[in-house]
């Protein structure tokens, strides 16, 4: 059958733009990077590190991601960036292990650079995602809630998807390992941090991966406004309850607020003992958080906070 070249010519005209954009590669919106700037400064490269036992670091120089190893599969702690997400499951693969492997991602705070790659990363593993109560609205839509210090910043990122809200205290298991919630409000409500054992050569040893403590927020914003009398409260509690946690060795949100990123460098230098054993960490980690915020509020006070 003989077809015309006028008709050739639109069948063409027709169907080359379908094609084209078929071929074009579709952007996953889960991987549409959020503030490239910072982003590129957290995201410096680092090897996945084995810290104590079960316990390993899948971060980045300036973006920790936890990682535990249980007899039932994985739970990461934080999904840094999506800009970061292809690196962190390298990372599981440098392990031995795969994204599939991971069953749960806990959350320690809904702020974009520690949870906008946390959607890429449930997609791809098909884990549950587990926050505290108050952070899970935040999570669900990626964007800051009402009450959050830093929500004037209006730094918005694709939501997690379904969030577990768990309350202080809770566990959650997987295999032979139990992870506890512990509700560290003030950096935003719904700030979480996450607790558990570790063992090697048979010496056991307390891992708590803590939520930033710091009173960072958006420009007008004061603690001191009656309205805000929740989280100032909250920061103190926070306060306390990590001095008296027990503490043998403390992983942060962001390195460099526990020297998290001196201790990484020995670590994988090879000095001994383990640089990361150390039994005051959580308790200077929440006297140094606690000084910050008392000269913030007299700052405050003193009216020196635009």
């Amino acid at each position: 059958m003989k077809y015309s070249k006028t008709l050739l010519t639109g069948i063409a005209a027709f169907l080359l733009p379908t094609l084209a954009t078929a071929a074009r590669p579709q952007l996953d919106p889960l991987l549409r990077p959020v503030a490239p700037k910072a982003a590129r400064e957290w995201l410096t490269p680092q090897p996945p590190l084995h810290i104590y036992g079960n316990s390993y670091l899948v971060g980045f120089g300036g973006l920790n991601v936890g990682l535990i190893k249980t007899s039932e599969g994985l739970i990461l702690i934080d999904g840094s960036v999506p800009q970061g997400v292809h690196r962190i499951e390298a990372n599981l693969r440098a392990l031995g292990f795969a994204i599939r492997d991971v069953k749960y991602i806990l959350s320690t705070e809904p702020h974009f650079d520690h949870a906008s790659g946390i959607g890429a990363l449930a997609r791809d593993s098909g884990a549950i995602v587990v926050a505290g109560k108050a952070a899970v609205p935040a999570l669900q839509s990626g964007w800051p809630g009402s009450d959050d210090p830093q929500a004037g910043y209006r730094a918005h990122y694709h939501g997690v998807g379904t969030v577990r809200g768990v309350a202080d205290g809770a566990v959650i298991r997987l295999g032979d390992v139990a992870v506890t919630a512990v509700a560290t409000p003030g950096h935003t409500s719904g700030s979480t941090s996450w607790t558990w054992r570790s063992c090697e050569e048979g010496q056991c040893k307390t891992i708590v991966f803590s939520a930033s403590l710091n009173p960072i927020s958006a420009d007008h914003y004061r603690f001191t406004d009656p309205a805000h009398r929740a989280l100032l409260d909250g920061f103190r509690q926070s306060f306390a309850k990590m001095k008296a946690l027990p503490c043998d060795i403390l992983i942060t949100a962001h390195p460099g607020q526990s020297d998290g990123d001196i201790k990484a460098a020995k670590l994988q230098a090879g000095v001994k003992p383990n640089p990361y054993l150390d039994a005051k960490a959580c308790r200077d980690y929440a006297a140094q958080s606690e000084a910050l915020f008392n000269k913030r509020i007299a700052d405050e006070k003193a009216g020196k906070i635009k």
